[in-house]
């Protein structure tokens, strides 16, 4: 069976995606960057309003995602997609010639629906399956592989830092514990041994959620990532050039909020200089506040009740 038949059994609803149309302001000849592309949701919306002039780049690490872009758009000869992290973003766009004209950036952090779904990927705790948790199975160590080396201190680190965890003591010691036995393998038996580890539950939350995506951030480096990427954002954005990210995690949003706040800063002047108010620039704006799914919208799609769309504006220089 080909891969894409198999990618379709994966259903992805996108998040917020009227927001972030809207957020966008697209314009139909606009040049675009779906940075996350996932199962190509915003992508197929955003190409709907471009016209023949129009282009829009996808960036995905995995390579079943890529696959069914190639799939999906490999007759539209106004989409390219790369298979890469985000982190190649400035090269991509400099070698399209594209420096500074990118009209729109978009990024749907963390793992897609079809990820979560298929067991083989080992990102979700509700179906058993190998723990591997990488974005892209053929590079770097997969979850297991850091799971039964990683020191006790370093594993309690990952869960407190990444996830926010409460009871990361117990659940490090415990993971300790199971491997001097035999190694950790499968999602289910750390899902199981991190249950028995936590004293008290929070309500209506799986006691392995704050852990499996505390491993998985770790495993791919996502917030080193993020912070790498939006160093590149107001080099490659035009001016009126808008950026939109979504996250579902708060160390994503906190990353996100900290960049758009420093980039809307005035430029950080001694104050004993004579600066006149045209010399203080900030290179960006925020565009309201931060938007977050509706009542309506978590009831058809509740892996999304924890979005936040956070959109801002590249101010000429």
């Amino acid at each position: 069976m080909p891969i894409f038949k198999k990618l379709n059994e994966y259903a992805h609803k996108p998040v917020l995606l009227n927001e972030v149309l809207n957020g966008l302001e697209l314009r139909p000849d606009g040049c675009y960057v779906d940075c996350t592309f996932g199962r190509g949701g915003h992508s197929r919306a955003i190409l709907q309003r471009l016209d023949d002039q129009g282009r829009l780049f996808a960036f995905d690490k995995d390579p079943e995602a890529v696959r069914f872009a190639q799939n999906e758009f490999s007759c539209d000869g106004r989409f390219t997609c790369v298979h890469s992290s985000f982190t190649g973003l400035g090269k991509v766009v400099a070698q399209n010639n594209l420096h500074g004209a990118i009209d729109g950036l978009l990024f749907d952090l963390g793992v897609s629906s079809p990820q979560l779904d298929d067991p083989s990927r080992g990102f979700s705790f509700l179906k058993d399956g190998l723990l591997d948790m990488r974005m892209n199975p053929n590079e770097g160590s997969s979850a297991a592989d850091w799971l039964n080396h990683a020191s006790e201190s370093e594993l309690a680190a990952v869960l407190r830092n990444f996830g926010e965890e409460r009871y990361t003591g117990r659940i490090a010691r415990a993971i300790a514990g199971l491997r001097s036995t035999m190694p950790v393998t499968s999602t289910r038996q750390l899902a199981e041994l991190i249950k028995a580890a936590v004293p008290a539950v929070e309500r209506n939350k799986h006691p392995a959620t704050r852990s499996f995506q505390a491993i998985r951030i770790h495993v791919n480096n996502e917030l080193n990532e993020l912070r790498e990427v939006l160093a590149q954002v107001t080099g490659v954005l035009r001016t009126g050039g808008r950026l939109a990210v979504i996250s579902f995690h708060s160390g994503e949003d906190r990353i996100v909020k900290r960049f758009i706040k420093e980039q809307s800063a005035p430029d950080p002047y001694p104050k004993y200089l004579p600066v006149s108010g045209s010399g203080i620039k900030p290179k960006m704006k925020a565009i309201g506040r931060a938007i977050k799914p509706g009542k309506r919208e978590i009831e058809a799609n509740p892996r999304g009740r924890s979005a936040v769309l956070r959109i801002a504006e590249k101010l000429a220089p």
